[in-house]
């Protein structure tokens, strides 16, 4: 194949054809009497074509079944017509399995081939190798299929984050979310697993080979579903075409966009595509940092319309990363909590770090995180290392969410930091430099003597302790051997729900002014918009009546101007009334004295701040008529308060949307935590601003992980002598140099 393709190519023509010469041998045994009951149930022009499909497949109990005269070794009978042979031996296939090859578009490529004169090479090496199941079991093939799609996707790792997650990643995920959990024993429970954004498969075949692997599985007597969702066709077709190497069901896999458009298509869903179904088991790596601009209008109607009813009732993030939306969708497939008489489900996703922290007080984002926390789900986030993927350095985090905790975990969560359980590799793969250790080098599953980060961590997470610490020595990562390895650092630590919640409480200072009447003063006045408005006309039409409006306004500014005019010997030395309720009364006087009307605008554009009034934090306290102080905006500022200790969850706050937008009933809220704000606000803010009050109309509650600042230990600086020395050190030695230069 080299030269028609690149390296990073290999993959669109050797994984369909992998696919195909498995299908060739499951199918040999019964390929002739397939062919003979196609043509005869055919003839009796009884049955429609897919009912001709059930009953071949049911009557050899196949799940498909292909009706072309053709196999591997016949299309290489007939070199010169091989590329139609081929096309015609693929639309062989029964219409399920057609509609996942389909998705390979290896017409394409058999073209090319073809056009390169490769194609008939390619097929007879292709055909040379035994596939057949008494040679190599479905879950061997399996095996053997997802390292084949693993080192193509590493080869393009340009595009591979997009859709390929680190096997020891999926392995690290699906440890933590089975090993422990007493479900995943039951002698024959039939367990429903599910990833919304499946990609090839990886998570769903890693679950199910973790649990019901016959020789090291956690329970092999179950009987393992696998569902899931792909938008991607290639990824989309290498995923299905696993499930049917391994001889299972390839229905519950769905071709479709997970969260939405509302623009439905012929073979493409829209959507949830299990709207009616549950699982005990999600996993996920959903495309973060990502813009939802296209599903925007089907996803803010759902919200809008349907509320908790639906699955983004909580709110929206941001249109620039719609990671979140996944987990809210996720939540809603879940099987019921065994409070409301169902099995509950438990959830793994990988997200970067914006879904821990981004958004404010009130916004979308920290909603999310309000309602999974409020609802005790959130049972632990573990940090992974940075350079994990193929096509991004960032670090990530990985997400278990469940409602069913057990009871030692209520009300908990848990945080694990794996940042340094990490090997470097022989090799970089793109952005990938690191990998978790999981007792192998990572090229083969061979032990070699590295440490296995993976059942470390899935034991932390078990042990579910406060302030573990571990030496860099006992974590056996290799990225830095210099550094002391004797250095001890927290790696699991343990939160209340309440930890994570916060009040944004809005602090108000008064408007304190002081007034003069300068021809500096004036002239800002006849800037401000009530003055300049006097003058301009609101007719339309009527010409005379315009002028005869501008002719009035002007003598009204006039006459204005004559007024603050009289006012001005009063100011004359820069003397300034610091009060403003004393200025305005001399205000008001002057304008009763020369007869002019002072209404409500014009007099509050008067005393404004930037017109006769100036900020001055000597002057007195402004008073609205209320008898209270008056804020001024310019020193408004907020502070972030921690829940009060051991308040019950959920809050009684509801929830912001479009039929609540700034009409939340606040008081329930404030009943529980005014006291609490107020004493903050005696303890921190009023030692250095005397004069500040809360405006509790304005709190909101907020809701985040700060993963990194509950891990981080302060290092203080090596001292200035040592540093000195350093220094010093260094000159000698570039002088020495520079000496041997000028030798």
């Amino acid at each position: 194949m080299r030269g028609p393709y690149r390296p990073p190519q290999y993959r669109r023509v050797m994984i369909p054809l992998t696919v195909l010469r498995r299908l060739d041998c499951v199918l040999e045994a019964t390929k002739a009497d397939v062919i003979k009951l196609h043509k005869k149930l055919k003839a009796d022009g009884k049955y429609e074509p897919e009912a001709i499909e059930k009953l071949i497949n049911n009557k050899f109990k196949l799940t498909f079944h292909n009706t072309s005269d053709f196999t591997f070794q016949k299309l290489l009978g007939d070199a010169d017509k091989l590329a139609a042979n081929l096309n015609h031996y693929i639309a062989g296939f029964s219409s399920k399995a057609r509609k996942i090859i389909e998705k390979f578009k290896f017409d394409e490529e058999i073209e090319k081939l073809d056009e390169a004169n490769r194609l008939f090479e390619v097929i007879k090496e292709v055909a040379a190798v035994d596939l057949h199941p008494d040679r190599i079991s479905n879950i061997e093939m399996g095996y053997l299929f997802e390292d084949l799609v693993r080192r193509f996707n590493e080869q393009a790792n340009e595009e591979a984050g997009d859709h390929f997650t680190p096997r020891e990643v999926i392995k690290l995920m699906v440890s933590i979310l089975f090993t422990h959990d007493d479900l995943v024993y039951r002698e024959s429970k039939v367990i429903r697993i599910y990833d919304p954004t499946c990609g090839t498969g990886g998570m769903l075949s890693e679950s199910e080979k973790l649990i019901a692997d016959p020789d090291s599985g956690l329970n092999p007597s179950a009987k393992v579903k696998l569902f899931g969702q792909e938008y991607n066709p290639e990824s989309f077709a290498i995923c299905g075409s696993d499930l049917m190497i391994k001889g299972e069901d390839t229905s519950f896999i769905v071709f479709g966009n997970t969260l939405g458009t509302g623009k439905s298509k012929e073979g493409f869903v829209d959507g949830d595509g299990h709207p009616n179904e549950r699982f005990h088991y999600m996993l996920a790596n959903p495309p973060f940092g990502v813009e939802w601009k296209p599903e925007k209008d089907n996803v803010t109607k759902e919200h809008n319309e349907f509320g908790e009813r639906g699955r983004f009732g909580p709110g929206l993030p941001r249109i620039n990363d719609g990671a979140l939306l996944f987990l809210l969708h996720m939540i809603s497939k879940m099987e019921p909590a065994p409070s409301d008489g169902g099995e509950g489900a438990r959830i793994a996703v990988v997200f970067n770090g914006s879904p821990l922290f981004t958004g404010d007080a009130g916004s979308g984002e920290s909603n999310i995180r309000r309602w999974i926390i409020e609802h005790d789900m959130l049972e632990a986030v573990i940090g992974l290392p940075d350079q994990l993927f193929y096509n991004t350095g960032i670090s990530t985090y990985v997400w278990i969410v469940t409602n069913r905790k057990p009871p030692e975990r209520a009300g908990k969560v848990q945080l694990i930091n794996g940042a340094e359980f990490a090997r470097k590799m022989k090799k970089s793969l793109g952005d990938k430099r690191k990998r978790v250790g999981d007792g192998t080098d990572g090229s083969n599953n061979t032990p070699d003597g590295s440490p296995n980060h993976i059942a470390t961590l899935t034991r932390l997470y078990a042990d579910f302790k406060h302030d573990v610490r571990m030496s860099l020595g006992d974590i056996q990562s290799n990225i830095d051997t210099k550094r002391d390895q004797t250095k001890s650092l927290f790696v699991s630590k343990v939160f209340d729900n309440q930890d994570f919640g916060y009040l944004k409480i809005t602090v108000e200072r008064p408007l304190r002014l002081n007034f003069a009447v300068t021809d500096e003063r004036i002239a800002r006045v006849q800037r401000t918009g009530a003055f300049e408005n006097l003058a301009i006309s609101r007719k339309r039409k009527n010409k005379a009546k315009i002028e005869e409006e501008i002719l009035v306004g002007q003598a009204a500014q006039t006459a204005i101007l004559t007024v603050l005019g009289s006012l001005k010997p009063a100011f004359a030395k820069g003397e300034l009334a610091m009060d403003r309720a004393a200025f305005d009364a001399q205000l008001s006087d002057a304008f009763k004295a020369a007869d002019i009307s002072l209404d409500t605008a014009l007099k509050a554009a008067l005393l404004a701040p930037g017109a006769l009034g100036e900020k001055d934090p000597k002057a007195e306290v402004c008073w609205n008529k209320k008898g209270e102080s008056e804020p001024d905006p310019d020193l408004r500022d907020t502070e972030n308060v921690p829940l009060p200790p051991g308040i019950a969850l959920p809050l009684p706050l509801a929830y912001e949307n479009k039929k609540k937008k700034g009409k939340l009933d606040l008081e329930p809220l404030l009943a529980l935590v005014q006291e609490h704000c107020e004493a903050y606000l005696k303890a921190e803010v009023l030692p250095y601003r005397h004069d500040a009050w809360i405006d509790h109309s304005k709190t909101k509650v907020g809701y985040e992980i700060p993963f990194n600042r509950h891990f981080y230990e302060y290092e203080p600086p090596r001292p200035l002598e040592a540093i000195e020395h350093d220094i010093e050190s260094l000159e000698r030695d570039i002088i020495a140099m520079l000496k041997q230069v000028t030798a």
